[in-house]
């Protein structure tokens, strides 16, 4: 019952926070190629809030007591200025407002804007505690309150879906996503974050929606969901975290979930910046990020400068049927993954998980898991951003066998207005056809490629409207045409509210 209430009352408070802070700050620009080399002691922009709230002069006056301690910014009033994004440091000559409010000014401001979770910039975090490239968007409206900084983000997607051929099927639904988060900085450098997330997938209904050659959980604790993309849950993240920086380039946290993400593969696929733009689930799904909602997750780390190295501890089970619960906490499982950003424009990661007992209808039978992925991203123009992702993932049961799953994916925005985004993946499965006694049958390997793009109008500086459909197509092997109807097609129309 508690978990009904959660949705209801963070949709208003995301809305209480965005439409007042409308004309403030939404969009976090990108960081500088070197942000790293500079401390409290270095520049008197170094603290990490207090773009937020004054710009940063052209030539810096010599530091006062003030600037000089490094959370003076959150009690200090703001000059007047009539630059909403003055704060952020814009260049001496001005240039056009980029995507989502200001990738093409000054990046030097942005410095200051600093992870919850260590001292690398803030543009760098994605989903969990896992990284992506320093030049990614960071959407969010921020508000102080106090000795705290508040952010919210919303992204809800209403799609008509249709998949063709004999296993097809048609709906309408809602999906997406709606976040916010709440952070203290203290003056010995630590910084604690709580951060919310929650879904309106459970509303479509517990068999999710029509993805032909997707597979995975189930929907009512019996029967497998095949050619179908499932729900997630309402609760998809509450989780803490508490980092502590060492020095101007190192740092350790601590991050705890129920649920949350464990260190696993790349940002989870609504979070990466190359898929946030498309409605559809890959099917590689459950092979790179199916980790990113487990009910108990503890993961220690250390970074020093470009690099990361982290452990988790955590539940393997995947969520049950029902969508609105906490379930009880577990860690009987366990992954450690290493992270490098070599240069502002791209991340890498490599993954290990040793999970137990990760499917509901087959609780006896463990799995490891191996992820690897690149992901890329490049700004052109006043407006334009490209991002890109390749990644491998593979799971191996208790019997040897190995499924190995392959994605590459890529959206271009060329003006603010416009996105066009793709996705082309392969997989290796047994799902498909269930075998004898309702167990996995014959592997298979399948592909998907999909192609789409999205219209936005601004409604307000944080509050974007779009308009997108997509079209795909499915690869099957000889066996499995007769049952497909040879290689079915798929499309969806959707309409799209984004706050921040």
């Amino acid at each position: 019952m508690a978990a009904r209430l959660i949705a209801p009352l963070a949709g208003a408070s995301l809305l209480a926070l965005a439409l007042p802070a409308a004309a403030q700050h939404t969009q976090h620009p990108p960081a500088p190629a070197q942000p790293r080399a500079q401390t409290p002691a270095q520049t008197p922009a170094a603290d990490p809030h207090a773009g937020h709230h004054a710009p940063a002069p052209a030539t810096p006056p010599a530091p006062t007591p003030a600037q000089t301690d490094p959370h003076a910014g959150h009690n200090a009033p703001a000059p007047q200025t009539t630059d909403p994004h003055a704060g952020h440091a814009p260049p001496a000559t001005p240039t056009p407002e980029g995507h989502d409010g200001g990738h093409a000014r000054g990046h030097e401001g942005h410095a200051a804007m600093t992870s919850a979770l260590g001292v690398w910039p803030m543009s760098r975090d994605a989903s969990g505690t896992s990284w992506q490239p320093d030049l990614a968007e960071h959407g969010g409206v921020h508000r102080q309150a106090g000795d705290w900084t508040l952010m919210g983000h919303a992204l809800l997607n209403l799609v008509y879906d249709q998949q063709n051929g004999p296993r097809g099927d048609e709906k309408t639904f809602l999906a997406g996503m709606v976040m916010g988060a709440a952070r203290r900085d203290f003056a010995d450098g630590s910084t604690l974050n709580l951060r919310a997330m929650l879904s309106p997938d459970p509303f479509m209904g517990k068999d999710g929606y029509p993805l032909l050659l997707a597979a995975g959980e189930t929907a009512d604790g019996v029967t497998p969901l095949v050619d179908r993309q499932h729900p997630h849950e309402l609760v998809m993240e509450l989780s803490a975290s508490y980092a502590r920086r060492l020095s101007d380039k190192d740092s350790v946290f601590a991050y705890f979930g129920l649920p949350g993400e464990p260190a696993f593969g790349p940002p989870a696929f609504m979070h990466r910046m190359s898929a946030m733009d498309s409605p559809e689930a890959p099917i590689t799904h459950h092979w790179l990020d199916s980790t990113h909602i487990v009910f108990g997750v503890a993961t220690l780390g250390y970074a020093h400068d470009g690099m990361k190295i982290e452990a988790s501890s955590f539940r393997g089970r995947e969520p049950d049927q029902d969508r609105y619960d906490i379930e009880s906490p577990e860690f009987d499982s366990w992954s450690v993954r290493g992270s490098w950003n070599p240069s502002p424009e791209w991340s890498l990661q490599a993954s290990y998980a040793d999970v137990t007992g990760p499917e509901q209808l087959e609780p006896d039978e463990d799995e490891t898991k191996w992820s690897a992925s690149a992901l890329h991203t490049a700004r052109f123009g006043a407006e334009g951003w490209w991002a890109s992702t390749l990644a491998w993932g593979r799971k191996t049961n208790d019997h040897g066998q190995s499924k190995d799953a392959w994605l590459l994916e890529t959206a271009v925005s060329p003006v603010d207005a416009w996105t066009v985004f793709g996705r082309a993946e392969r997989i290796q499965t047994d799902e498909l056809v269930p075998g004898v006694g309702g167990g996995h049958g014959d592997l298979h390997t399948v592909s998907k490629a999909s192609v789409g793009a999205i219209h936005d109008w601004r409604l307000a500086q944080s509050v974007r409207f779009g308009v997108g459909a997509l079209y795909s197509v499915n690869d099957v092997p000889g066996a499995l045409e007769p049952l497909y109807g040879g290689d079915p097609d798929g499309g969806m129309l959707f309409v799209r509210l984004k706050i921040g």
